[in-house]
C-alpha cells in the first residue's frame, strides 16, 4: 500500500517505475537510515497531547489524554499534502462506523496548521458529494501543529511514511503499526482478543530487515545499477522461500513483481517481460480500481522515462473498453490516464480528446482541476506544433 515519501535524491528517469513498486512493496519507501527504535509492539502507547481537536466525530467524543481501559484507539497520521491520506479516509469513515458500539475510537492527527486543515474541511472529497469536513465527521480529527505526538509516535517508531496507524489495544499497549488500509484485520483480531501480538512483533522485525534490503535495492536502482539491484532482489526471494506466513507470501508475490518492473525499467522489453505485464493487465481488466492502479503506475513510470512499447496502447485500449461502465468515483481518473499516457507518447490530440471527457465526467473543483490540465496538454500541443514548423 502506497505511502507518501520523498524521492530519492539523484533518481534516475528511468528508474522510476521501479522506485514506485518498492513503494508498494515495503509499505515504507523515503525512510531515513533506521536508528534505536524507542517505540515498537508491546510498549505503552505514550500519553496523546494534541494541541486542536477540529472535529471530535458524531458521538460528541471528548478529548483524549490517557488510553482507557478496556478501548481500542486508532491513531493514525496523516497530512492535507499527501494523496494515500486522503484515500485512507473513507475506510477509516467505514472502521470507525463498524465499530463505533465496541468501544473503538478513530482518532487523525496532523501536525500542520489548524487553518490548513479546515480549508481542506471545506472543500469537496473527489467522486463524493459531500465535503471533506461531512466525510470525516464520523472519526476524530486534530492537529498538532509543535509535532509532539509525531515524535512520540512516528519517530519513536522509525515510521517515516504516511498515513501510518497504530493500534492500541484494550490494555494501553501497542498492539500493531501500519497503513491504516491493513487496519481490518488485526483490528478484528485485537476486538476478539485473539491477537498474538508476540507473532506480529516477529514479522515486523523481518519487515524492518527487508526494508533495509530494499532501500539498497533504491539506491542501486537509482543509479542505473539495475543488474547490480536484481541480484539484491533475487538473494531477498531465496531467503522469503522458508517463510510461509501470509504476510511473508504477499511481500514474496510483491517481490516479484518488482522483478518484473526491474527489468522493464531496465529496457527489457522480452517477451517474458511483455507476458508478465500483459497478464497483469488482463486480470485488472476485471476490477476498474485495480485496473486504474496498474494504469497509473504505467503512466507515472512513463513520465520519468519509461519506454513499455506496445503496453502503453494496449492499456489505453483496456481504460477505454471499461470507462463507459466504471462507477462516477473513477471514471474522472480513468479519463485522466487515458490522456496521460497519451501525452507521454506525445499524442496531443488523443490526449486532449481524452481530457475532455473528463471534465464532463468531474463535479465541483475537480472539474476546475481538469480544466487545469486540460490547459497544460493545449500548451504541450502547441509547443510541439511549433517544434515542427521551425523545422
Amino acid at each position: 500500500m502506497n505511502r507518501c515519501f520523498s524521492r530519492i535524491a539523484g533518481l534516475r528517469r528511468g528508474a522510476a517505475f521501479a522506485a514506485l513498486v518498492i513503494a508498494a512493496t515495503v509499505s515504507m519507501s523515503g525512510q531515513r537510515a533506521r536508528g534505536e527504535a524507542t517505540l515498537g509492539i508491546g510498549d505503552k502507547a505514550p500519553t496523546l497531547d494534541i494541541e486542536h481537536y477540529v472535529q471530535k466525530g458524531k458521538e460528541g467524543f471528548g478529548e483524549v489524554t490517557d488510553f482507557e481501559e478496556g478501548k481500542i484507539y486508532v491513531v493514525e497520521f496523516w497530512a492535507t499534502w499527501c494523496g494515500p491520506c486522503i484515500q485512507s479516509m473513507p475506510h477509516l469513515v467505514e472502521l470507525q462506523n463498524k465499530y463505533r458500539g465496541e468501544g473503538v475510537r478513530v482518532i487523525s492527527i496532523s501536525d500542520e496548521e489548524v487553518e490548513k486543515v479546515e480549508e481542506l474541511l471545506e472543500q469537496d472529497y473527489p467522486g463524493r458529494e459531500e465535503t471533506f469536513g461531512e466525510l470525516t465527521s464520523a472519526y476524530t480529527l486534530t492537529v498538532d501543529p509543535d509535532g509532539s505526538v509525531s515524535e512520540d509516535y512516528m519517530q519513536a517508531a522509525e515510521q517515516n511514511g504516511i498515513p501510518s496507524s497504530f493500534l492500541v489495544g484494550k490494555t494501553g499497549l501497542i498492539e500493531w503499526i501500519g497503513h491504516p488500509m491493513e487496519l481490518d484485520e488485526p483490528l478484528a483480531e485485537v476486538l476478539a482478543d485473539r491477537w498474538d501480538r508476540e507473532a506480529y512483533k516477529e514479522q515486523m522485525k523481518r519487515q524492518e530487515q527487508f526494508q533495509i534490503a530494499m532501500q539498497k535495492v533504491n539506491q542501486l536502482a537509482g543509479s542505473g545499477k539495475f543488474e547490480d539491484a536484481l541480484k539484491v532482489v533475487d538473494k531477498l526471494l531465496e531467503e522469503l522461500k522458508s517463510q510461509d506466513d501470509p504476510r511473508s507470501n504477499l511481500i514474496r508475490k510483491q517481490l516479484t513483481s518488482f522483478q518484473y518492473n526491474l527489468r522493464l525499467d531496465s529496457g527489457d522489453q522480452s517477451d517474458e517481460v511483455m507476458a508478465f505485464f500483459r497478464k497483469q493487465l488482463n486480470e485488472a481488466k476485471s476490477d476498474n480500481r485495480e485496473l486504474t492502479q496498474f494504469s497509473y503506475n504505467l503512466m507515472a513510470s512513463m513520465q520519468q522515462g519509461t519506454d513499455p512499447g506496445a503496453l502503453a496502447g494496449e492499456t489505453i485500449a483496456a481504460l477505454n473498453e471499461s470507462v463507459d461502465s466504471a462507477d462516477d468515483e473513477v471514471k474522472p481518473l480513468m479519463y485522466v490516464l487515458i490522456a496521460q499516457i497519451n501525452a507521454s507518447m506525445t499524442k496531443f490530440d488523443e490526449a486532449i480528446a481524452a481530457q475532455k471527457k473528463a471534465i464532463e465526467a468531474s463535479t465541483g473543483r475537480q472539474k476546475e482541476r481538469m480544466t487545469q490540465l486540460l490547459e497544460q496538454f493545449q500548451e504541450m500541443a502547441d509547443s510541439q506544433d511549433e517544434s515542427e514548423e521551425a523545422k
